[in-house]
């Protein structure tokens, strides 16, 4: 735990002292550094939460490459998926009795948490060890990965369902239960260090996206926006980081041809558009660090010949989208839900004469991730189940949205402010942006400080 800490005190030093791209771990610290944040939760975060959702033991079954989603965020740095048939058992044993018990049904330890608790040559049949080691514990409430709601809770395959149902007997069937609240939480839930990672993972998606919207990847006149898309990908690849989706760019202009604004989230923007000097250029991006994932939209303004800064409409209408944040961000409170929230945003944005469109969403292990939904793209009234989830503390979600404004400067044409950064969710509450948020259009090109006019 104290080289965790110090690893990640370093990390945050050494990116405060530099403007440029934070340290990017080598991937065998990263391994281990995974299983050190992993280490962390299960000893200080998974007794807590299994306490609060009244499971005592908690299974986790899978066969290798159909791993359920919660077991992938439970298996060593150094795994790349499960191992033959996987059981993982957590037994809450009580405070006084040691907190949590960790072992792997299965024929190998799972990493040093999941001590290996099955020796075929003693019992060749996996399923009746797991059996004795339930009837050992005698525990009250057994948690199973199945839920209705939720695809991040739902690992548990139909077929090792109806396995473990056969060989379970009758009075622990009675004790088994939906794990989808324990699940989530867990799914969704950060620790104090994770948070110190996802700082550093947010500013390397600030700074990606800035370079790439820069005079070294657009040429205006000669760039087109999938020229920008792959851009990305292959630099997202040289820093051996990972992109979660493939990213989008779209142009937004003042000519009546270009309907960007209009177009539907679900038809991805024509990428041979080439980028021209008073476009503003939009990204949607996102990459995984350290298991959890980043979700940003930012925009860009091409500077016109004899241009230095952008255009005053599109500064204001930045601002719009800006406001549509803290409007949203005012409405985040623990306990409200999803569709708590968005109806009181939209009502207020309304009232205040913006166009809203919201959908805002939990990041973390995913990046759409577990927690609640405040709204969908195409949902702006009230997202069923996920929306009806409460919002909890040290959580951390994407404040995604966009504001329609019509500009004048284009005749009357409507733009779409699309934004979208990181922020978490902290102990008392309050909402904070993880690396900030844009408030001022990039500008391509950048200007040189020496160079006048």
């Amino acid at each position: 735990m104290k080289k965790l800490f110090l690893l990640l005190g370093l990390l945050a030093t050494t990116a405060q002292a530099q403007t440029e791209l934070p340290v990017i771990l080598p991937l065998r610290e990263r391994a281990a550094a995974r299983d050190r944040l992993f280490e962390d939760r299960v000893t200080h975060l998974l007794p807590k939460l299994m306490r609060e959702q009244g499971i005592d033991l908690w299974l986790l079954i899978a066969e290798e490459y159909n791993e359920d989603p919660v077991m992938r965020t439970m298996l060593p740095g150094t795994w790349l998926s499960a191992r033959r048939k996987t059981i993982l058992f957590l037994y809450d044993r009580g405070e006084a009795n040691g907190g949590i018990e960790a072992l792997a049904v299965a024929r190998y330890p799972v990493g040093k948490v999941f001590k290996a608790a099955w020796d075929p040559d003693k019992e060749p049949d996996q399923w009746k060890r797991l059996i004795q080691l339930i009837e050992e514990r005698q525990p009250k409430k057994i948690g199973l990965n199945v839920s209705e709601t939720y695809a991040h809770a739902d690992g548990l395959s139909h077929t090792e369902h109806g396995n473990l149902m056969r060989y379970l007997p009758a009075a622990y069937q009675a004790k088994v239960t939906s794990a989808e609240g324990l699940a989530v939480a867990w799914l969704e839930t950060r620790t104090t260090a994770e948070i110190a990672v996802y700082e550093q993972a947010c500013r390397m998606a600030h700074h990606i996206i800035a370079e790439g919207l820069s005079e070294k990847v657009i040429q205006p006149g000669i760039t087109t926006t999938d020229d920008v898309v792959w851009w990305y990908r292959e630099r997202i690849a040289e820093l051996k980081l990972q992109a979660w989706f493939q990213p989008t760019v779209d142009v937004q202009r003042a000519d009546p041809a270009n309907q960007e604004a209009q177009r539907s989230f679900a038809v991805r923007p024509d990428g041979q558009q080439v980028i021209q000097p008073g476009d503003l250029v939009h990204i949607d991006f996102g990459i995984e660090y350290l298991g959890l994932h980043t979700d940003t939209q930012q925009l860009a303004y091409i500077l016109r010949p004899g241009e230095t800064e952008a255009p005053e409409h599109l500064k204001k209408a930045l601002a719009v989208g800006n406001r549509l944040q803290d409007i949203l961000t005012n409405q985040y409170k623990l306990g409200r839900t999803g569709n708590q929230m968005l109806k009181q945003t939209i009502e207020q944005a309304k009232n205040e004469g913006i166009t809203p469109q919201i959908y805002s969403h939990p990041v973390g292990y995913h990046g759409h991730a577990a927690g609640t939904s405040i709204g969908m793209w195409d949902n702006q009234v009230a997202v069923p189940g996920i929306g009806e989830h409460p919002l909890r503390a040290n959580t951390a979600y994407a404040i995604e949205l966009n504001a329609k404004v019509k500009l004048p400067e284009w005749n009357g044409k409507e733009l779409r402010v699309m934004l979208e950064e990181n922020a978490w969710i902290n102990e008392q509450g309050t909402v904070q942006y993880l690396d900030g948020r844009q408030k001022e259009l990039l500008l391509v090109p950048r200007k040189v400080g020496y160079l006048k006019q």
